[in-house]
């Protein structure tokens, strides 16, 4: 058995692999999905409850459990927060992404980040970091390496590029430990020697073909691990075909044969034409060989046509758009090496290419997408559930993973306390319970 079937064997038990096939059908894909997430992206609990001092429970008290979190990804870039037009806006897009999402992509292009030497915008990175950890989103930097433009005042000897370009990696990593703890390191290596970027960044196009494609994305993993030997690292690409394989995922291993990514990356752009589930199932088999979890990091589908150039948000293109994101979102979070999904970009305002690709209109309202996800995501794909106190003190559930408070009704006093569920492990987890206040 290869990697990829033990790996999956060992998250989900036996049975789950019986209907994930490559080669299946939409009505397949789609009528096998509930039951794929539920073997998947469920698992049984048993919550032995400890009171204080440790007195026992009444049998029969009822226990609410509400999830707080999922442990599944659900993300988009967070790069206009606080930078919407209006204060009205910017509660908008705060008070919709914080009810919506648990992850979030901060912007880390060299040339914008550090358009003067020696001086990175790390102000407002810091402030994003606290806005996302006052609303338990976890957070995530994009991208570490990339040539896409050069920084104006990098130096023309591409030994020296190529030296500040891993410094900075090192840095940034190093720098965010704690708070930023996912890295997307390398972002499209498939076409780093394209007509492009030769144009818009020849300095670092240059370095990087003097050094070689694989041994500068090899480097720039080994120096993200270094500076945190604990970060998540991506490999990122807008290629998810056999290029991607070839080009980058085969010159991604160390001496030992041993992968230097933690996660394999797929942008899906979907600004010309919705990819269906079946191309969306074959991508994901495509990549799930390889035995690490899969991210979607770059998402988007676009609510209206272009025309003359201008793209414009209609009634039709938003049910359209709503429809299609309730589809792929729903053959991603039941395919089970698939981890996260990021949407690309959260509002109009501001959003790559101009085109209506947000969650929210320019005026802030939010589209048919919006609540249709938020049905699954807080609600089809959450647990909520009232269970009675066993003599034994303990309360059995099924439950999403992620993270969840409890609380017990003893009388007149109201016992509180929170737990993970993170994995099919069929022992108790412990919960502490205190009075609520």
């Amino acid at each position: 058995m290869n990697r990829v079937g033990i790996i999956l064997i060992m998250a989900i038990g036996v049975g789950a692999l019986a209907d994930v096939r490559a080669d299946m059908s939409k009505e397949e894909i789609l009528s096998g999905a509930d039951e794929r997430i539920a073997r998947t992206r469920t698992a049984d609990a048993v919550l032995r409850l400890v009171a204080p001092d440790a007195e026992a429970l009444q049998e029969g008290l009822p226990a609410r459990i509400e999830q707080r979190q999922h442990k599944f990804l659900f993300g988009c870039n967070i790069f206009m927060l606080n930078r919407s037009r209006t204060a009205d806006d910017n509660r908008a897009y705060e008070r919709y992404f914080s009810e919506l999402f648990n992850y979030a992509t901060l912007p880390f292009y060299w040339w914008s980040y550090t358009q003067e030497e020696g001086k990175p915008a790390d102000a407002r990175t810091d402030a994003i970091i606290r806005w996302c950890t006052a609303h338990n989103v976890t957070t995530k930097g994009h991208p570490l390496a990339w040539n896409y433009v050069d920084p104006r005042w990098l130096p023309d000897d591409p030994v020296a590029a190529m030296g500040l370009q891993m410094d900075r990696i090192e840095r940034c990593v190093k720098r965010f430990a704690g708070d930023i703890d996912i890295w997307d390191a390398v972002n499209e290596a498939t076409q780093y020697s394209r007509r492009g970027t030769r144009t818009r960044a020849p300095k670092l196009t240059e370095a990087i073909n003097r050094m070689g494609v694989g041994e500068y994305v090899r480097d720039a993993f080994r120096r993200a691990r270094a500076a945190n030997p604990q970060a998540t690292l991506v490999i990122n690409d807008y290629r998810a075909d056999q290029a991607y394989i070839d080009k980058v995922l085969t010159e991604l291993d160390d001496e030992q044969g041993n992968a230097l990514y933690d996660v394999i990356g797929i942008q899906s752009h979907m600004h010309g034409r919705y990819w269906g589930a079946e191309k969306t199932w074959a991508v994901c088999e495509r990549f799930a060989k390889f035995g690490k979890p899969l991210h979607f990091t770059e998402t988007t589908l676009v609510s209206g046509p272009r025309t003359n150039g201008e793209w414009n948000t209609t009634p039709e293109g938003e049910e359209r758009q709503a429809t299609e994101a309730v589809e792929f979102y729903t053959v991603l979070f039941s395919h089970p090496a698939v981890e996260a999904i990021t949407w690309w970009d959260f509002s109009d305002q501001g959003a790559w290419q101009d085109a209506p690709a947000g969650f929210l209109r320019e005026n802030m309202t939010p589209k048919p997408m919006y609540d249709e996800l938020k049905k699954l995501i807080k609600g089809k794909w959450w647990t909520r559930t009232t269970e009675k106190v066993s003599s034994d003190g303990t309360v059995a559930f099924r439950g999403f993973l992620g993270d969840y408070d409890i609380v017990v009704k003893d009388g007149e006093r109201e016992l509180v306390g929170s737990f993970r569920l993170d994995t099919h492990d069929p022992r108790p987890i412990e919960v502490l319970l205190n009075e609520s206040r």
